[in-house]
C-alpha cells in the first residue's frame, strides 16, 4: 500500500512539474478541467446526486467558460464569496453537522459546495498566472502544513483534535503542522532564489506580525478543508472520495484542504 502511494505521488508530481513548465496555457487549462470534473463527479457521488458522471462532463465547459470570462472584478468576488461559505457554513458544520442530502436543503448545500470547488481551480489558475513559483509556493503551505501534522501527530499526537470526524487528527498534529509552516516561510523570506514566492511577497507587503496571522488563517483554512471532507466521506459512508488515484483514494481526498485555501490566497495576494 505504501509502495503504491509513493508510486502514485511520484507520478502526479511529474505530471504537475510537466504541465506547469510546459509553458503552455491550454495545456494547464486542460489538465484544470480534466481534474475539476473529477472532483466534481466525486462530490456528487458523496451528495447523493444521480448520474453523477455525464453530471460531472457539464464542468469541463463550465470551467473554460470562467476561466474565459472572470474579470478580475468576478475573481475577487467569487474568491470572497467561497472565502464567506468556508467561515460562515462549512466551518460551523463540523460542529452542527451536515443537512440531509434530500430536499431543498440538500440540493442547495451540493450547489454551494460546487461553487467553493469551481472557486478553487479558478483561485488556481489566476495565481498560476502570476507565476510558477507564486502557484507552488502556495500551494506548498498546504502541503508542508499536512506533512508536518502527519508526522508529528504519529510521533507525539495524544489529544484528539475532531474524534467524531477524524480520529487520526491530533492538537499535537496541528501544532506541528503550523510549526512547519512557519519554518518553510521563514526560508522563503530569506532564500534569494524564491524573493518572488507568495510568503516571500506576503511578508516584505505586511511585515513579520501581519504575515504571521496570515500564514496562520492559511493553516487553519486547510485543517477545516481536510475535516469538511472528512465529514462529506462520513455521511457517505465512504472511506475515500473514489478509487481514481491508487493508494490516495480519490481527487477530493488530495485537495480538500486546497478548497479553501486558494480563494483565500487569491485574496491575501491582492496589491502584492
Amino acid at each position: 500500500m505504501l509502495g503504491q502511494r509513493i508510486i502514485t505521488a511520484v507520478v502526479l508530481l511529474i505530471l504537475l512539474a510537466a504541465v506547469l513548465l510546459s509553458g503552455s496555457d491550454f495545456i494547464v487549462k486542460i489538465t484544470l478541467a480534466v481534474f475539476f470534473a473529477a472532483a466534481v463527479w466525486e462530490s456528487l457521488r458523496l451528495f447523493s446526486i444521480n448520474r453523477a458522471l455525464p453530471l460531472s462532463l457539464i464542468a469541463v465547459p463550465v470551467l473554460f467558460w470562467a476561466l474565459a470570462t472572470q474579470t478580475p472584478v468576478d475573481i475577487f468576488n467569487l474568491a470572497l464569496i467561497c472565502v464567506l461559505v468556508w467561515s460562515m457554513r462549512f466551518f460551523p458544520a463540523l460542529k452542527f453537522g451536515l443537512p440531509t442530502t434530500d430536499g431543498a436543503r440538500g440540493y442547495l448545500f451540493t450547489l454551494i459546495f460546487l461553487l467553493t470547488l469551481l472557486g478553487c481551480f479558478i483561485s488556481i489558475y489566476v495565481l498560476y498566472q502570476r507565476s510558477v513559483l507564486f502557484l507552488i509556493s502556495a500551494m506548498a503551505i498546504v502541503w508542508i502544513a499536512d506533512i508536518g501534522a502527519y508526522f508529528v501527530g504519529r510521533a507525539i499526537g495524544k489529544r484528539k483534535l475532531a474524534p467524531t470526524i477524524s480520529p487520526g487528527k491530533s492538537w499535537e498534529g496541528v501544532a506541528g503542522g503550523w510549526l512547519f509552516v512557519m519554518l518553510f516561510g521563514v526560508a522563503s523570506v530569506f532564500t534569494p532564489l524564491l524573493a518572488d514566492s507568495f510568503s516571500a511577497q506576503l511578508q516584505r507587503s505586511l511585515g513579520w506580525p501581519l504575515w504571521m496571522l496570515c500564514m496562520t488563517v492559511i493553516v487553519v483554512a486547510s485543517i477545516v478543508g481536510d475535516l469538511f471532507e472528512s465529514l462529506l466521506k462520513r455521511r457517505a459512508g465512504v472511506k475515500d472520495s473514489s478509487t481514481l488515484l491508487p493508494g490516495h483514494g480519490g481527487v477530493l481526498d488530495r485537495i480538500d484542504a486546497l478548497i479553501p485555501v486558494m480563494p483565500l490566497i487569491v485574496l491575501m495576494s491582492i496589491g502584492l
